[in-house]
């Protein structure tokens, strides 16, 4: 169903794992989720202002001059694994508390400006009083593409964010805790991880296990990443939160991202560059098994579409234009920024995956944001158990054994030359698919095209077999003022051999 709500499209999409138990709690564990059940039965009170003047009013260019000493990184020697910090000041003016866990003994980990190099503008600092400065966040290094160098693979910094890279993969989309109130017409809600405990990794570890109180007016909450790396980064969630008040709209799993313009974007900056994204598409994996394709865009307004859907089996944000060819930014390097899958481990019920998408004027904003929208409600003194796995990916979930999607593109229908043809004013669409079971079917078998409007009707539908063991399915929009909501997926024999492509077209973007 498509509908506008408050003078923004939405779009609803009716479609349709194992479960496993949540994992055994320990003492500390069990210590974070009784303070943030405690937190959530009291008034929320902000954090205190501890940071210095100072650094409250550092710029962006006097900030990027403070680095961390790698000499000085934690656990360094007694572990594969090590730990860097950031400062505080410029946009993190909120100290976070860090605990370290070794040998079951909690130790804070008090700032100190000797971890720090202060350089250019930043020098002047040293000559100031920073023992309130705290932590802004923190980075986990390890041996992730060779023996000799310890990459940073994982990054908590900011309210509740954070990132995770695979091997040879570079930092694209961002990962939260939480989304409160995304896109609602009374504001977001950024819930912020207050204080973390990090357990000291063996010296023969493979994974890093670390605890995060959550907490914001709304609700709080006891997080715990156990954390590995790998060519697919994986991190595994559990949360116990516990409302204050009652809360409209709780995104699960959280992806943010960035798409400024790609093959189906009908206008673009004068730019060098074929396409600027961190994430290309949507892919969703429903309860009913069905795998849908939704590329993404950079509208005029905000939109919002709702997959419906009752115990997905997973959903990610994805890059799959994976060719440098397709960037041409060596910078950038927009073709190594990695998609990220999110698991769930236990059943989440009926509700919805949501894509939020937001105009962005370049490529310095993040526009994109998908999350899980359980149906159930979460009111004051109501309480929710989360446990999902979320991982990079460069190319598709394993459970996914069809034909994909690999290019989008319209354009104007009219024919060249001609002044009264009836294609005035109709759009052409074409959606190239490719691999799964199409790479053995030869092209005299019969591959019908199975498409749909939730609006209005669908010119000349037809698919073409292409010279490189794809298919083309191909259709046209009439002239029209509002919307169309298309779905099309390829079928053999009445069973479908592609993922289920979906795309809305809004004649006024």
């Amino acid at each position: 169903m498509l509908c506008n709500l408050a003078g923004r499209w939405m779009v609803v999409l009716g479609c349709a794992v194992a479960s496993t138990a949540f994992a055994e709690d320990d003492k500390h564990f069990d210590a974070v989720i009784k303070r943030a059940q405690q937190l959530a039965a009291e008034a929320y009170t902000p954090p205190e202002e501890t940071l210095p003047t100072v650094l409250k009013e550092l710029n962006y260019d006097t900030y990027r001059q403070i680095r961390f000493s790698p000499e000085h990184a934690y656990w360094q020697g007694d572990s594969p694994f090590s730990l860097q910090l950031f400062h505080s000041g410029f946009l993190f003016q909120t100290p976070i508390a860090l605990n370290i866990i070794e040998n079951d003994t909690v130790t804070p980990l008090p700032f100190s400006a000797d971890d720090y190099v202060y350089e250019g503008n930043a020098e002047k600092l040293t000559e100031h009083d920073l023992s309130g400065s705290g932590h802004a966040g923190f980075r986990l290094h390890y041996p992730l593409n060779n023996d000799d160098y310890a990459d940073e693979f994982a990054v908590f910094l900011g309210a509740s964010y954070f990132r995770i890279v695979g091997r040879d993969q570079a930092y694209g989309l961002s990962t939260r805790g939480l989304a409160i109130d995304t896109a609602s017409p009374d504001g977001e809600e950024f819930p912020a991880f207050r204080e973390f405990w990090l357990y000291k990794p063996d010296a023969d570890a493979e994974q890093v296990e670390l605890l995060a109180l959550m907490d914001s007016p709304s609700l709080s909450g006891a997080y715990r990443f156990i954390i590995q790396p790998g060519e697919q980064t994986q991190v595994e969630v559990e949360a116990a939160l516990f409302a204050r008040d009652d809360i409209a709209k709780l995104g699960v799993a959280p992806l943010t991202s960035m798409f400024t313009y790609g093959e189906a974007s009908r206008e673009r900056p004068d730019d060098f560059r074929p396409q600027v994204h961190d994430s290309d598409g949507l892919l969703v994996h429903t309860g009913n098994r069905e795998w849908i394709w939704r590329p993404l865009s950079n509208p005029d307004h905000v939109r919002t579409s709702a997959f419906l859907d009752d115990s997905p089996q997973g959903f990610g944000l994805m890059q799959r234009e994976r060719d440098f060819n397709r960037y041409l930014d060596t910078e950038a390097n927009y073709h190594r920024r990695p998609s990220q899958w999110v698991q769930p481990l236990e059943e989440w019920g009926p509700g919805r995956v949501e894509l939020v998408e937001i105009p962005t004027p370049d490529e310095t904003h993040d526009n994109i944001v998908a999350y899980w929208v359980e149906d159930a409600p979460l009111r004051a003194g109501d309480t929710r158990r989360l446990h999902y796995l979320t991982y990079t990916l460069n190319s598709q979930p394993d459970a996914h054994h069809l034909a994909r999607a690999i290019r989008t593109r319209h354009g104007s229908a009219k024919v060249p030359g001609q002044t009264d043809d009836a294609t005035q004013g109709q759009r052409q669409f074409i959606v190239d698919f490719q691999g799964g079971a199409l790479a053995d079917i030869g092209v005299d078998q019969s591959i019908e095209l199975a498409i749909s409007s939730q609006q209005g009707e669908v010119l000349l539908p037809q698919v073409t077999a292409l010279p490189n063991h794809g298919w083309r399915a191909s259709f046209r929009l009439p002239q029209s003022d509002q919307p169309s909501d298309i779905r099309l997926k390829l079928l053999l024999n009445g069973e479908p051999v592609s993922e289920t492509w979906n795309y809305v077209w809004y004649p006024d973007a």
